[in-house]
């Protein structure tokens, strides 16, 4: 039986795939990717954001494209104010699954001063704001930030949920976004039996929480990595790798695995 993917978390747009990404969309195809969202990071992709989403879904036999636009938490000295002012305009006139990725990353020492890290929090807070007005979920981007973005949300009483992408929280911080309604985005990484934090918390969360995702071009499960000095592109087409990771890690049938995960991703993105 043929399993339908869903990659909930994409850059196919960047132009590391420009070469090559109609022949990649038919791939993925042929492995089973049914579907996959582009997600927004910055002010000045959004052309090229839309212009792919357009291009995917003008093609025979790819997998469907969901545009997600949003303003990454990580870039967030580049945003300026009336780059919410064009997003909410995206969100009005393209057909759009979702606000993302947005969020907090503290991770570069930077991002941790006082006005760096309130400015992530206000672009957090206003595009909160946005997938309210619109009501769309949305694409969590969290590093070395969970307990503050949790907070957020609590704040602005967000109901939408979504997917807090590529999670790297620990299980009771996974939990608590559970219980605000997202789903945990798996990657790659699970392919590593190093990522213990990772393999725990979808082992106590269990499947009916979980959603797959590439997060291509980054985060390229091991068993597709060809060099340890330099990075392997990850594609969509390595979804079925990241599938098999977690279902070994849940000791699942692959099959049963496959229709909980498409299930869940329909539900995160209120399709």
């Amino acid at each position: 039986m043929a399993l339908s993917l869903f990659d909930t978390h994409t850059h196919f747009d960047v132009p590391d795939f420009d070469e090559d990404r109609e022949k990649l969309a038919y791939q993925a195809k042929l492995v089973g990717v049914e579907g996959l969202v582009l997600i927004g990071f910055l002010h000045e992709r959004f052309t090229d954001l839309i212009r792919t989403h357009q291009f995917l879904n003008q093609l025979q036999n790819a997998p469907k494209s969901y545009l997600a636009p949003g303003l990454h938490p990580f870039y967030i000295e580049q945003h300026q104010l009336k780059h919410l002012d064009d997003l909410e305009q995206i969100l009005k006139i393209q057909d759009c699954v979702a606000v993302g990725e947005i969020g907090l990353d503290t991770f570069l020492k930077q991002h941790k001063k006082a006005e760096i890290l309130q400015k992530q929090k206000d672009f957090f807070a206003a595009q909160i704001e946005l997938a309210h007005q619109f009501n769309k979920p949305i694409l969590l981007h969290i590093r070395k930030a969970h307990s503050d973005t949790l907070s957020i949300l609590k704040q602005q009483k967000f109901k939408n949920g979504g997917i807090a992408h590529a999670f790297s929280g620990g299980i009771e911080e996974a939990k608590a976004f559970i219980k605000l309604g997202f789903k945990i985005g798996v990657t790659g990484q699970i392919t590593n039996s190093n990522s213990k934090k990772l393999i725990a918390v979808v082992q106590e969360v269990g499947a009916e929480h979980l959603v797959l995702e590439t997060d291509c071009p980054d985060m390229t499960p091991l068993c597709c990595q060809t060099s340890h000095e330099h990075r392997t592109r990850n594609t969509p087409v390595n979804l079925p790798y990241v599938l098999k990771g977690l279902a070994e890690k849940l000791a699942m049938e692959q099959s049963l695995l496959a229709e909980i995960l498409w299930k869940n991703s329909y539900s995160a993105l209120h399709l």
